[in-house]
């Protein structure tokens, strides 16, 4: 199915994103920007500290076309660095905080950066795999609990961010390379599905259309205060939070982090107007006691995956509007509800923008309505679908074959066009708004010395999204430990990574070719000798 042309629809964008905060800057530079818990800056102070940190960055070494990683938490430190490394033209790769380890390691050598700029609540992590990663020549530590700065003959060298800001940025400290819109701005980690995290590529008209979609598809507006308490290294804050804010010249609102005590209260107090969830997230807060205070607040739209059978409800309580869409890190979102039909229950909408979708079986041949099939999507115009995944040509290969982008999620389509998701054909988890490699999990289990092999998959969570399982079978005389294995785990990967439910099995159900049948192991659920060992957070 094709949409309709919308070329206009993206018609004068900006370049780069750098071009867009000068311009942002030169039209309204006393206009808040970015707001969060620990202050708010303006598009004016947001453009000069970018550029005083681009000629410090310039004077490290980073120019135009170098990765540098960022192990950040949500801070205004981030927004700074992101809009001062696409100035230089060089790409800015942010880490999920969480990772440690292996994955830690794997994330940032992927991308071959020589820099890495963390904060001191994180040092420690890192100097772990440092070790490990022989690229990396400097590291730069934020922050006020840490070292400042490591010894003199430390390797990498460790330096203080007030480096960054010690060169007055001129035309010899600053250069302003021509960045061009097909230029890659942006590395985010998604995670693979048969091995270790992919970083898809994204360019700056990536970043730039799809915040003048979610514009058009959400009907944003200038007077706007966009709030996102998710992290800065995921789509939703960076794409569709802090891009769409500086195009509309209005305000992105980030949150330190998702709490469901905190929420109402923060969105009060940064007069947030709309808001993102996930399914998670939004079950938390529905399941709060109801409160005279419910509609003391002045968000009238939040948009988010999936969209309950209780949303009615949820917006007759908090009176504001909830509506559903689709996208994902590679492609972007380009599936919206529309704002003046009636809602279609369980429906993400319909493609808009330059976009062709279809669903497609596993031959590659178009489905017609009422089918399910995996959803492709071609962009009709350039710069608005990833680059690929660095580093993995023949992941690369494998996710746009036959000319289309396989997204790996199956959907169903009507008759109008209307799109409902069904599930996923990749092998991951999705939990509490964290696309979870089944893989990379069952590499830390694994290792345990008890275990011989096991199976980790998702199983339907009272939160509408999904929580790990592990199947584990374990070695001959060795007897089930499950506790002690998820303290293993805990201690080997990120929180939100570590199975909720432990499940010891004599073996595992296996194909002919001796691949595991997790959907047997999903169709046995959560058993009587399941081990239930991570109840969900509250807030």
């Amino acid at each position: 199915m094709r949409p309709e042309p919308a070329s206009a629809l993206l018609a004068d964008l900006p370049i780069s994103l750098g071009d867009a905060l000068r311009a942002a800057a030169a039209d309204v530079p006393d206009q808040p920007f970015i707001r969060m818990a620990s202050g708010e800056w303006t598009y004016g102070w947001l453009d000069a500290e970018s550029d005083r940190v681009a000629a410090g960055l310039h004077a490290l070494g980073v120019g135009q076309g170098d990765n540098v990683s960022l192990l950040l938490p949500n801070c205004i430190t981030f927004a700074v660095l992101w809009f001062a490394l696409a100035k230089l033209g060089a790409v800015t790769a942010p880490v999920n905080t969480a990772f440690r380890g292996a994955a830690l390691r794997d994330a940032i050598d992927l991308v071959q950066s020589r820099l890495v700029i963390t904060d001191a609540t994180l040092y420690s992590a890192l100097t772990e795999v440092l070790p490990a990663l022989p690229r990396i020549s400097q590291v730069v530590l934020t922050g006020d609990n840490g070292p400042a700065a490591g010894p003199p003959t430390a390797s990498p060298a460790c330096l203080p961010y007030a480096v960054l800001r010690q060169i007055t940025p001129n035309a010899s400290t600053l250069p302003r390379p021509v960045v061009g819109f097909a230029d890659l701005c942006l590395l985010l980690y998604t995670s693979g599905t048969t091995g270790r995290s992919k970083a898809a590529m994204i360019p700056h008209r990536f970043v730039l259309g799809h915040a003048r979609l979610v514009i058009a598809g959400l009907g944003l507006r200038p007077d706007d205060v966009l709030y996102c308490p998710y992290p800065m290294y995921h789509l939703d804050a960076a794409v569709m939070t802090i891009a769409p804010a500086l195009l509309l010249r209005g305000v992105a609102a980030i949150g330190e982090r998702f709490s469901v005590s905190r929420y109402w209260d923060e969105m009060r107090a940064f007069k947030a107007t709309v808001f993102d969830f996930m399914g998670a997230t939004l079950t938390m807060l529905w399941k709060q006691p109801p409160s005279p205070s419910d509609r003391e607040h002045v968000a009238r739209l939040g948009w988010g995956v999936p969209l309950p059978a209780w949303a009615p409800d949820f917006e007759a309580r908090f009176g504001c509007r909830l509506v559903e869409l689709y996208g994902s890190t590679e492609a972007g979102v380009m599936i919206y509800t529309p704002l003046d039909e009636p809602r279609r229950v369980g429906s993400c909408g319909r493609a808009i923008g330059p976009f062709e979708v279809a669903l497609q079986d596993e031959d590659g041949f178009t489905l017609g309505p009422d089918a399910t099939g995996e959803l492709v999507i071609r962009a009709l115009e350039p710069g608005l679908l990833m680059a690929g995944y660095y580093g993995m040509p023949e992941a690369s290969l494998q996710a746009f074959r036959n000319l289309w982008f396989h997204t790996g999620d199956l959907l169903r389509q009507d008759a109008d066009g209307y799109l409902y998701f069904v599930g996923r054909r990749k092998d991951m988890v999705r939990r509490r708004g964290e696309n979870i490699s089944a893989a990379e999990v069952e590499q830390v289990i694994e290792a345990h010395p008890a275990v011989l092999s096991c199976a980790v998959y998702g199983v339907p969570s009272e939160l509408t999204e999904e929580e790990v399982m592990a199947c584990v079978v374990l070695r001959p005389g060795e007897r089930p430990d499950a506790p002690g294995l998820s303290i293993w785990c805990a201690a080997r990967m990120a929180r939100f990574m570590v199975p909720r439910y432990l499940r010891f099995a004599e073996s595992l159900p296996k194909t002919p070719t001796d691949k595991v049948e997790k959907f047997r192991l999903q169709q046995d659920g959560i058993t009587a000798d399941t081990y239930d060992g991570s109840p969900p957070a509250r807030g």
